[in-house]
């Protein structure tokens, strides 16, 4: 049966059971927007940007652990999901996002609204392609909906030219394809997996690294009785929190550049560390030459170009992380670490994880208020120092999960992914924690979040001033705070270190600025406001913004400068004078 480009384009998404598209119209995606007016099984959400409309796509993938699905029109509207898309690609997101493009008569000829999107993207799509015929577009959408899931996921993009919408062909969607090239490794290698296992037994100060991949393949089950079999401890990287429960005793922290100061002593001192499901960034190793240097390295991650690609590791495994953990448990018996726990439980002693409490409204507060309002939902962060407090202080466990953009750093990410999870996952709390600037970056959701009643809890710690970047002015060039002042305007003084007592107010009126959409605004300038503000947001049936007043100086600590070995942690004094009080641990752990 022949049918046209469009009507097979929407059959296609029914039968890979898409309930849901995040779309924003345009000329060349109006036939395809026309034929899903008539498909009511189909719910089009209309976001107010194009790059929100990604975030919002990834935050609706990562609370369902469905591939999203985005239509946009050519020109702007595809050169505006760039941001997102490598933000997906980074962080493993499965997206096929569909760009309208001008009839193929006119590509190449500067059309209006053409561009070439499957060229700008190549670098951050595990596929792209113009569909340049029309009876290649069923095989082609089904080869999208097989990529972006399976493997390393990603963002595929599909390129659809307007004559192909429209031009009648093959009816059929296939219900498999097989694409050349395109192989899963869906075995283990036992020889790989038992001499990483001999490592680990003859280990006396083992670790165990838990990347994003723990989250992503549904291993924490697997990891947890892995663990408590063992009794290895473990670290997690930013995208790995929650790969084991908080409370769990054999969990330290976050490692990293604003990670525990015991998980960072822990990474430099063992001796064998188990890493799984994890890239190695900088973020993660600081200076490479220095990064667990005396230990035996076990790499285990889904994606072969991530091994050894940053750290060279000594027993690489190309495995998905849950199938490698159940086949090792079936081996795992405990593992004497006593003396090794006890040593890092020194450590935790030393310099534990916690905020000067009685400056002020302290963001340690703000996040145990949101644990003690929230002990089940999902947490959705934007980037910047609220990001890094989050990833400290919100406690996952299995009722819970937090959504953040961890490779990419994308500011403005934070309130459309909390959006479009909460639309993925109605029945769920859904807590959106971001800073002044990373809110005022796609602020304008606010309006989808209203028209779809996907109420959210919103909390802005607003410290006036771009603060990550502001943290590192502080400490490392002069306090210069000319462009990160959020409240600077343009009769203020060129030097200016800080507030004067002077500034101008600051804009926006957070507070009016949620009324005037509908929403309901809340400030909070006390700690003894905290939990009331969140209950009343908890029982509200409307989003909620609570803009958070905190010090325009207070610090993530601790921290490790750019560059630097993960040994040399700037720490806080104990007790601090204020939020700028820093010592610099240098001493690395005793063998």
């Amino acid at each position: 049966m022949s049918i046209t480009g469009r009507k097979l384009f929407v059959k296609a998404l029914l039968e890979e059971g898409v309930d849901t598209v995040f779309a924003y119209p345009g000329g060349m995606v109006t036939d395809i927007i026309d034929e899903l007016y008539k498909t009511p099984e189909i719910k089009v959400v209309l976001p107010r940007h194009e790059q929100a409309l990604i975030h919002e796509a990834e935050g609706y993938a990562r609370a369902t652990g469905r591939t999203a699905v985005c239509i946009v029109t050519s020109g702007p509207g595809a050169t505006n999901t760039i941001t997102g898309i490598a933000d997906a690609f980074y962080d493993s997101i499965p997206l096929v996002v569909f760009t309208g493009q001008v009839p193929q008569d006119l590509i190449g000829n500067d059309a209006f609204q053409e561009v070439d999107i499957v060229g700008m993207t190549r670098s951050v799509t595990k596929y792209g392609v113009t569909v340049r015929d029309r009876d290649a577009l069923g095989k082609t959408i089904k080869m999208a909906f097989q990529i972006a899931p399976t493997g390393k996921p990603g963002p595929v993009l599909i390129d659809l030219p307007k004559d192909i919408q429209v031009a009648t062909g093959d009816g059929e969607y296939p219900s498999y394809v097989d694409i050349r090239g395109y192989k899963l490794n869906k075995s283990v290698h036992i020889g790989q997996l038992k001499k990483a296992y001999k490592l680990l037994k003859n280990a006396k100060r083992p670790m165990i690294l838990a990347g994003g991949g723990i989250n992503i393949s549904d291993a924490n089950q697997a990891l947890k009785e892995f663990v408590e079999k063992t009794k290895i401890p473990v670290v997690t990287t930013i995208m790995g929190k929650g790969a084991l429960d908080y409370d769990n005793d054999l969990y330290i922290g976050n490692c990293g550049m604003h990670g525990r100061y015991a998980a960072n002593k822990a990474v430099v001192g063992c001796d064998v560390l188990f890493s799984i499901g994890t890239r190695f960034n900088d973020r993660i190793t600081g200076a490479l030459s220095e990064f667990a240097q005396d230990a035996a390295i076990i790499h285990i991650d889904v994606d072969t170009a991530s091994i050894s690609r940053n750290v060279i590791v000594d027993v690489p495994i190309v495995c998905d992380a849950k199938a490698a953990l159940e086949k090792l448990n079936e081996w795992a018996e405990p593992h004497d670490t006593e003396e090794w726990r006890k040593r890092i439980a020194a450590w935790d002693k030393e310099n534990p994880l916690e905020m000067r409490k009685d400056l002020g409204l302290c963001p340690q507060s703000i996040m145990e208020g949101i644990n003690e309002v929230f002990p089940e939902g999902i947490f959705v962060t934007d980037v910047g120092q609220h990001q890094m407090w989050a990833t400290q202080f919100i406690n996952l466990n299995s009722k819970k999960q937090m959504i953040t953009s961890g490779g990419l750093g994308t500011m403005g990410f934070g309130f459309p992914a909390a959006v479009g999870a909460k639309i993925g996952a109605r029945d769920k709390d859904v807590v959106c924690i971001t800073g002044d600037g990373g809110m005022q970056m796609n602020m304008q959701e606010l309006a989808t979040s209203i028209i779809e009643k996907a109420n959210v809890t919103v909390c802005i710690l607003n410290n006036q001033y771009l603060g990550m970047v502001k943290q590192m002015q502080q400490l490392f060039y002069g306090k210069r705070y000319k462009i990160t002042c959020l409240r600077r305007n343009i009769d203020c003084p060129d030097e200016c270190k800080g507030p004067q007592g002077k500034c101008p107010p600051y804009v926006p009126d957070f507070v009016k600025w949620a009324e005037s959409y509908g929403a309901v605004g809340i400030r909070v300038t006390d700690p003894t406001q905290i939990e009331d503000a969140l209950r009343e947001a908890k029982a509200n049936d409307k989003t909620t913004i609570i803009e958070f007043l905190i010090a325009s100086d207070e610090l993530v600590l601790p921290m490790v400068k750019g560059g630097d070995a993960m040994s040399e942690m700037i720490l806080p004094d104990k007790p601090r004078n204020g939020a700028s009080s820093k010592k610099k641990s240098s001493k690395k752990p005793n063998k």
